[in-house]
């Protein structure tokens, strides 16, 4: 009885992003965690009429929240027009564009706000409100965001993202000219 000699299977390549997405999602995915976590601290501190952290921790909150703001914003705006042109089909599933909507609101009503009003005490602003409403709805559109990616691809497709190398014409010097073919 002869047998067909086996052959090693190939290792299979999972799915690739392309580099400038990664780092654009990547620097922003950063961004948002820390600022919705710094949110969660200048809440707790400021205003806690739903609840409070157990930990009061020490520090300028209110600043430290507002500077990742000002990180996270140019970050924001390239990831939005990587998404309106080399993404744009990707912002046809809801995963995908209402992230990108939550944190358009998150940054816009941020902008808004003077930061001495929670100082103060001043809860009633319409800007603050937009701000809350905008810091729940990241949470909530990021998760669905991240189980909307493991339902399409699992975890091959999750870990596409946080992969490091670059292929042939994908480098950061590649970047400019992917965004000009787009048009």
């Amino acid at each position: 009885m002869s047998s067909a000699p086996v052959r090693p299977s190939s290792p299979k390549k999972g799915p690739y992003q392309p580099s400038l997405l990664r780092a654009l999602h990547g620097c922003s995915a950063l961004a948002v965690l820390g600022c919705w976590l710094t949110g969660l601290v200048v809440y707790g501190r400021y205003d806690g009429r739903w609840g409070r952290l157990p930990l009061q921790l020490p520090g300028d909150w209110i600043d430290i929240h507002g500077s990742l703001g000002v990180v996270l914003l140019p970050f924001a705006v390239l990831l939005a027009v990587y998404a309106c042109t080399l993404g744009r089909r990707r912002l046809q599933r809801p995963s995908n564009s209402l992230p990108l909507l939550a944190l358009g609101l998150a940054i816009g009503s941020g902008k808004l706000m003077q930061e001495d009003w929670l100082r103060s005490g001043q809860l009633h602003h319409l800007a603050y409100h937009l701000h809350l409403l905008a810091w729940l709805l990241v949470g909530v559109t990021v998760a669905a965001h991240l189980w909307g990616v493991l339902r399409l691809g699992g975890w091959p497709l999750a870990q596409s993202m946080l992969n490091t190398t670059a292929r042939s014409g994908d480098q950061p010097s590649d970047w400019l000219r992917q965004l000009r073919r787009s048009r």
